[in-house]
């Protein structure tokens, strides 16, 4: 049994965000996650924030810049604007097999959607969905045509997920 998807919204590698520091409107604003998992704003310098909510982003940007004494009170707000770290994989009998970034509430149908739909080839009622949790892969075999008819609800997928879609046998 799959373990209900996790709402991951940590900072990751690639992952876009918006920095604003109220009242301070000559700053940049947006910012990348290098691939090492910091970014170097103003006044900061250089800053971890791979692993980090963004409200924990905030807390420590307003941290330095109070250490720093660089403001005495400052407001702080992260808002994310893309999540490039997270992402899902769909192979087999797809259109177009590939990873693709995750987007908040994605379901497994969704997913498929994004890699082109299913060939003429796939087996509809053997979809692996492969879900890591503490270490551990766990996969469930699915039938997406009783997701189509609406007999079973579709599935949201997390950050990781990798689709399988099987060739029908003839």
């Amino acid at each position: 049994m799959l373990e209900a998807p996790t709402d991951k919204t940590t900072l990751g590698p690639g992952d876009r965000f918006r920095l604003q520091i109220v009242g301070e409107k000559d700053l940049p604003t947006e910012y990348q996650v290098g691939a090492d998992g910091s970014v170097t704003l103003p006044y900061v310098q250089r800053l971890e924030v791979a692993g980090l909510e963004p409200n924990e982003v905030a807390a420590l940007v307003r941290e330095r810049l109070v250490e720093g004494k660089v403001l005495s009170d400052p407001s702080v707000i992260v808002t994310v604007l893309e999540y490039r770290s997270k992402r899902v994989t769909v192979l087999g009998q797809v259109q177009k097999p590939g990873s693709f970034q995750l987007e908040p509430g994605m379901t497994l149908l969704q997913a498929i959607s994004l890699a082109g739909g299913l060939t003429s080839l796939a087996n509809v009622s053997r979809v692996n969905l492969t879900r890591t949790s503490d270490g551990k892969a766990v996969t469930v075999v699915v039938n997406i045509e009783a997701i189509y008819e609406g007999d079973v609800v579709d599935i949201p997928l997390q950050p990781g997920d990798r689709v399988f879609v099987h060739e029908r046998n003839f």
